[in-house]
């Protein structure tokens, strides 16, 4: 099956055939398998084993892997084809930062209204005894702010809304 994956701004051409996948014409072996009860996966390239964290967003998924976040969207070829037919564009990035893992809200660096830059921290979070760092994945303007400091939050919460400048 054929896919058309975007990772943030960069487009890819997918093809998966059982262990084997096909990205932009070079050939990898890949397995990804599910860790029960959470949101991560466990990838395994080649022999090299990584786990990701794989949550759902409005406009596809986010994907952190050791404190980089990724934005990405997944198409087939059949949907692609019908997005372009009627105008629908497939690279739609939604502008919600989320949280990628349950933990407690320690700051909120912005407020609604302010201007971000991408990569600027906007929220720290304490998970398992550990600070994160959440960065913005795109510049714009704070929307909304969904959470407070001191706020106890789920995987998947919402924490802001950035829209565009």
């Amino acid at each position: 099956m054929k896919y058309h994956v975007t990772v943030d701004d960069r487009n890819y051409e997918v093809e998966v055939t059982g262990t084997s996948v096909r990205v932009d014409g070079d050939t990898i072996e890949a397995r990804l398998t599910a860790i029960p009860r959470t949101p991560m996966r466990r990838l395994v390239v080649g022999d090299v084993a990584h786990v990701l964290a794989i949550l759902p967003d409005e406009a596809g998924w986010e994907i952190e892997h050791v404190g980089t976040r990724w934005m990405v969207s997944v198409v087939d070829e059949r949907t692609r084809q019908l997005q372009e037919l009627t105008g629908e564009g497939a690279n739609r990035i939604g502008g919600v930062i989320k949280a990628p893992m349950p933990g407690l809200v320690l700051v909120i660096e912005v407020e609604e209204g302010q201007h971000v830059e991408e990569g600027q921290r906007v929220v720290v979070l304490e998970a398992m005894k550990m600070e994160n760092e959440i960065k913005c994945k795109q510049s714009g303007v704070v929307a909304s702010v969904h959470v407070a400091a001191g706020d106890s939050v789920d995987t998947g919460a919402k924490l802001l809304t950035i829209k565009p400048a």
